[in-house]
């Protein structure tokens, strides 16, 4: 088994067990005496970490002697501590919820425990996530750069909410969309089931979990990586958070998920979307040509021949008669 070599750890197996169990699975009834001569552990060790596999449900012991012990069908066992995991989380939600009744209500709270600063890349990331892995209704997201991870790899917290059914509606700043493969892979989370539109102008980042908590960078000038940030709870503050964000849901322009290889093509053709969007929202020519995979001058040629057939003398006008024509997913 060349996998991970602490691939359970996730249901409480440290990696010493892990490669018992993993010796008794390659050599099953073998005797402790005759694991020891393969693994180089002494018996004694493995008297113990057996022991450990047994009260986990990895392995049973023989009837009989020599002593031996019996490997546990892999995917049974892990089902069974997945389950087990699984019902100790459902009791620690519930004791969350005990915890929070305890709690004043928010209308009682001062200002200082309505706002938190967290300090540190890593810290804001980390409230980040736990912000996303919270929700359970709806996220409401705008981004832009820079970033505190690496922007050419896709979310997979976001992907794994989207996959269980969390809304999430997310506003890209155009200059998000020039970084090279920021395009696709804003277009693989529309695929999975993200809301998506593209704005010129996003003033900040923000993510709002289920209207009840949002987090927001103490500083928006361009050179901060996400060192800092504000936690804000359900407030007058927070509801303002959420105005501002239907507001520039309502003026952005919708990113379409389909990537422009996949549309008709032919002199009947529809104009393309993504074309419009990445223009209309203010990229230039040439972040556009690299984003597309096309080349300058075809981008020049699409440009003129379409704004020529909506009759707009803007780039923004355009794209906003084409949404209101149905030219692709406006609402």
């Amino acid at each position: 088994m060349d996998t991970d070599d602490n691939a359970l750890a996730a249901v409480g197996v440290d990696a010493e067990d892990e490669r018992i169990y993993r010796d008794l699975l390659r050599r099953p009834r073998a005797t402790l005496p005759e694991l020891a001569a393969h693994t180089g552990r002494t018996t004694v060790a493995l008297r113990r970490a057996c022991s450990r596999l047994e009260a986990l449900g990895l392995v049973s012991r023989m009837a009989g002697r020599p002593v031996r012990f019996l490997p546990t069908r892999p995917d049974v066992a892990v089902a069974a501590l997945i389950s087990r995991r699984e019902e100790g989380l459902a009791q620690a939600r519930l004791a969350a919820l005990a915890l929070l009744a305890e709690t004043p209500r928010t209308e009682n709270q001062s200002p200082e425990e309505l706002v938190e600063v967290v300090q540190g890349q890593a810290a804001v990331v980390q409230r980040f996530t736990q912000l996303q892995q919270t929700a359970t209704e709806e996220l409401l997201v705008l981004d832009r750069p820079p970033y505190a991870q690496d922007p050419g790899r896709q979310n997979a917290a976001e992907m794994d909410r989207l996959a269980r059914g969390l809304l999430v509606r997310g506003i890209y700043d155009a200059a998000a969309l020039e970084i090279p493969g920021k395009l696709r892979l804003a277009q693989e989370a529309v695929a999975a089931g993200e809301q998506a539109r593209i704005s010129p102008e996003v003033p900040m980042k923000l993510a709002i979990a289920d209207r009840k908590t949002a987090i927001l960078p103490l500083s928006t000038a361009a050179s901060s990586h996400a060192d800092s940030a504000v936690i804000v709870h359900s407030s007058t503050l927070l509801d303002a958070l959420v105005t501002l964000f239907e507001v520039l849901w309502r003026a952005a322009l919708p990113l379409p998920a389909k990537p422009l290889s996949t549309l008709p093509s032919g002199p009947a053709e529809l104009p393309d979307p993504e074309l419009f969007t990445l223009l209309a929202a203010g990229l230039k020519d040439e972040a556009v040509a690299r984003q597309l995979g096309v080349s300058l001058r075809t981008v020049h040629r699409r440009v003129s021949e379409l704004m020529d057939r909506l009759g707009a003398r803007t780039r923004f006008q355009a794209g906003l008669l084409a949404a209101r024509r149905g030219w692709w997913g406006a609402d």
